[in-house]
């Protein structure tokens, strides 16, 4: 692929994408997605390349990342079709149509005023700029005739009812380039419709597909990487600078402080940021206080200096030359101070009319002007993360603790948070509320920040002059209001680093900066990626992980804070080369009473070895009835031994399969007769990264003879299950089955040296009656053998029912490091 060496203009490259997008055929990308599943061998046809660890230039690199993103977005598409409803598509007519450089831009208008919705409309379809439409001039539905004039249509504008939109119809863009275009009747059929000029109207049907102003962004980014800072250090993967000359300082107060409250790998990543290094990776395990870290990072970068300003004696000896001799010396200070040796100069100018020229001093020219580190050496911070709760989490925790100054002196900076759906608790300080704040004191004349206008654009950019620190989701950080404001920042944080696909990365990099902290774990869950086939090619890989396969520095935080040490010997083992280590405290913070039995944790596996998994019919996903079943019997004995756990939401359900989580739930509902919301949280692995609870109880689903265990065997989600935990993490799954797996058979094997492996039979009830549970406390003459397997002679327990489980409605939720409800989100199928 020939790719332009020069920065190509933001229009240009975007018009190249909507060519691409808009001449797809959507029948034929459902039909070949489903070919694709038969036949993984056609993808090196569309010019797939892998992602490599360095490429040798930018040719080399858009020529591997355009053909994989364009596959993300075919994915997004075809997702779309298996939740087609026919009430989803819109009557309009097309009220006019114009055509400009290729393309053609019609303007439609609803029909209905039920159609025309605010935002909040529980009936709204509401369209935004970069909304990607599928235009028919038939509705169709699925097992239906096939129309034959239909075409993808992105929105540009909307104002109330009217929509502008655009659309190619010059012809098909093959997987060679745009300048390889063959012609299609279709889109000759749909140019035919919309410019026609029938006098009973012009109509056509309309269905909302997905919005595409992330894939946008990011695709502008990877264009425009020629142009972006450390463009090399990108491409390689590695700094040949070591950057040691440019390091930076903070105050003796403030490196106190830092040594009082962070621990010594935490203080090593501020340490690796004060290097000014342009690229610093922090690597943040579960529970070692990655959030802590980047308040430290924050108050160092905001009141640090260059180290030679530390040092007067340094800072003279490299001005000083030669010495003078004594006779010159004299010569020098006479030239300079000529009233050491007679008059002052200007007492030989005589006053003009009682006026001698000069204005009355104030006394105050020989004391310098005090100006703190801060302002006279202050940087413009941009704070980013992929999601708005891992966004809002950070913060919430500057708007409450704030940071220090460089007299170690807490306080809170000018923040402001851009983007969309800001969590109630941090409204304060969102874009929106702040832009009414400034209209407010503008009318009222209390603004003194001299905003150059009153229009909202200027209103925004005064904002953001104002704020120390901004705070942005990756995609909003290529939004309009950045590249209006044209302003870089001097350091760029991206928090979750490794949960983003490179391009992602890529995005707030445009803005401009000088340094860039990726802050993460590429040993917890991967970026979300649609597309198998992308993700085969290693799309889902960050640049985090990029960077560390390539062998470029990582600073890794050790101290945990959260987990009991029998929960953190496992991942530290097999994720973290045993380099974790337990806070001092943590053991004792993490006792809990239910450890006074062996069932109950720290750590323990239930191998339910006649528990068989199924597939609901039509769904990528799997169920296992019967560990949902155990699952709720372990829960609802926990909960009836120990009240407080019913009442303070401190138990999750967590299950890798999107519809073994919907199992639970509902079997919860029926067998208790509540909503869990607000009880317990039953949520899958990609919905609970960054959250933590007292007891997690994990469902891995998968028991077959013979089958693979899927996409279970990725280990991050492994990772991230069994670390949610603070006090017991109770794995329920088939012992048999997930021993294929080489880190799964290391947990079983982990489980099985500790004695905490327990072979469970049906009836589940047996196991877990309250002769069999008593059996299992601490230091009592157990009936437990080798295996955990135990005599099934027990009589049963009562079942569960919704009386038992009657409970004090669930506090409000607090928002903040790990005590929040986790919520469900992420894509798997197998």
């Amino acid at each position: 692929m020939a790719v332009d060496k020069e920065k190509v203009a933001e229009e240009s490259v975007t018009s190249r994408l909507f060519k691409i997008i808009l001449s797809w055929d959507y029948f034929r990308l459902l039909k070949d997605s489903k070919q694709k599943r038969k036949d993984d061998g056609g993808a090196a046809s569309l010019g797939l390349k892998e992602v490599k660890s360095s490429y040798k230039d930018v040719d080399d690199y858009i020529s591997t990342f355009e053909p994989l993103l364009l596959e993300e977005i075919k994915a997004q598409i075809i997702q779309r079709n298996d939740d087609e409803d026919a009430a989803d598509w819109k009557f309009r007519a097309i009220m006019d149509c114009s055509e400009v450089n290729g393309f053609h831009f019609p303007e439609i208008v609803y029909l209905r005023d039920e159609d025309i919705k605010d935002e909040d409309g529980e009936k709204a379809e509401f369209l935004s700029p970069n909304d990607l439409l599928l235009l028919s001039k038939e509705k169709f539905q699925e097992n239906a005739k096939l129309p034959t004039t239909y075409a993808f249509a992105l929105v540009e504008s909307r104002q109330h009812s009217k929509l502008r939109l655009r659309m190619y119809l010059a012809g098909e863009v093959t997987h060679k380039g745009v300048e390889a275009i063959v012609s299609s009747p279709r889109l000759l059929k749909v140019r035919s419709h919309i410019t026609s000029s029938s006098k009973d109207g012009i109509y056509i049907y309309s269905l909302k597909i997905c919005s595409l102003s992330t894939i946008i962004r990011e695709y502008i980014a990877l264009w425009s990487i020629s142009s972006l800072p450390f463009r090399d250090m990108i491409l390689a993967a590695a700094d040949k600078n070591t950057g040691e000359d440019q390091a930076w300082k903070i105050s003796r107060p403030l490196q106190d402080y830092m040594r009082e409250n962070l621990n010594e790998s935490q203080q090593a990543a501020v340490q690796a940021g004060l290097s000014r290094k342009p690229f610093v990776l922090i690597q943040g395990p579960p529970g070692t206080g990655k959030t802590q870290t980047i308040l430290g990072l924050l108050s160092a970068i905001l009141h640090a200096t260059p180290a030679r300003m530390h040092s007067k004696v340094g800072l003279i000896e490299t001005r000083q030359g030669s010495e003078l001799p004594v006779r010159e010396k004299y010569d020098h200070w006479n030239q300079a101070s000529p009233w050491l040796n007679g008059i002052n100069p200007r007492d030989n100018i005589m006053p003009v009319n009682g006026d001698d020229g000069f204005f009355p001093t104030s006394g105050n020219e020989l004391k310098p002007e005090v100006v703190k580190s801060n302002r006279k050496y202050r940087v413009r911070v941009l704070v980013c993360a992929p999601s708005n709760s891992a966004l809002d989490e950070i913060v919430l925790r500057v708007q409450n603790t704030g940071v220090r100054d460089e007299n170690d002196h807490p306080y809170t900076p000018k923040i402001v948070r851009i983007g969309l759906k800001p969590h109630p608790s941090i409204k304060a300080v969102s874009m929106k509320e702040l832009v009414e704040q400034k209209k407010n004191n503008m009318n009222t004349g209390k603004d003194k920040s001299g905003a150059s206008g009153t229009d909202l654009d200027s209103i925004r950019s005064a904002i953001l002059d104002e704020s120390v620190i901004v705070f942005s989701t990756l995609s909003f950080s290529g939004s309009s209001l950045f590249s209006k404001w044209n302003r870089g920042f001097d350091v760029v944080i991206i928090d979750e680093a490794a949960q983003a696909v490179e391009l992602a990365t890529l995005v707030p990099l445009a803005n401009g900066c000088k340094q860039v902290f990726l802050v993460g774990d590429p040993e917890q869950l991967p970026a979300t990626v649609i597309s198998t086939t992308a993700k085969k090619f290693g799309y889902d890989k960050s640049l985090f992980k990029r960077f560390q396969s390539a062998g470029y520095p990582v600073t890794m935080l050790k101290i945990q804070y959260r987990m009991h040490p029998e929960i953190r010997s496992f991942p530290s083992k097999e994720f973290y080369a045993e380099s974790l280590e337990d806070a001092p405290d943590v053991k004792l913070r993490t006792a809990r009473a239910w450890h006074a039995y062996h069932c109950y944790g720290p750590f323990c596996f239930f191998d339910l070895h006649e528990g068989k998994e199924s597939q609901p019919p039509g769904s990528g996903s799997w169920v296992n009835v019967d560990e949902a079943e155990f699952v709720l019997l372990l829960y609802h004995k926990l909960v009836i031994s120990y009240p407080e756990l019913k009442s303070n939401s401190q138990v999750a359900i967590i299950s890798p399969y999107s519809q073994q989580v919907k199992l639970l739930q509902e079997k919860f509902k029926d067998t208790f007769g509540l909503d869990p919301s607000g009880i317990v949280d039953i949520t899958s692995v990609d919905g609970c990264q960054g959250r933590e609870k007292d007891i997690a109880i994990f469902s891995c689903v998968r028991a077959s003879e013979n089958r693979s265990i899927g996409f279970l065997s990725d280990c991050r989600r492994m990772n991230v299950g069994i670390t949610r935990a603070r006090a017991s993490i109770l794995v329920v799954g088939s012992a048999s089955t997930l021993k294929r797996d080489e880190h799964w058979n290391n947990l079983v094997e982990s489980a099985r040296k500790r004695d905490c492996l327990y072979k469970v039979s049906k009836p589940y009830t047996s196991f877990l009656s309250d002769e069999s549970i008593e059996s299992m406390r601490v230091g009592s003459e157990s009936a437990v053998g080798p295996t955990g397997e135990r005599d099934e002679s027990d009589a049963n327990a009562p079942e569960p029912n919704a009386g038992d489980a009657d409970q004090a409605p669930a506090d409000d939720n607090e928002f903040g490091d790990g005590d929040e409800d986790m919520y469900e989100g992420g894509f798997e199928e197998d």
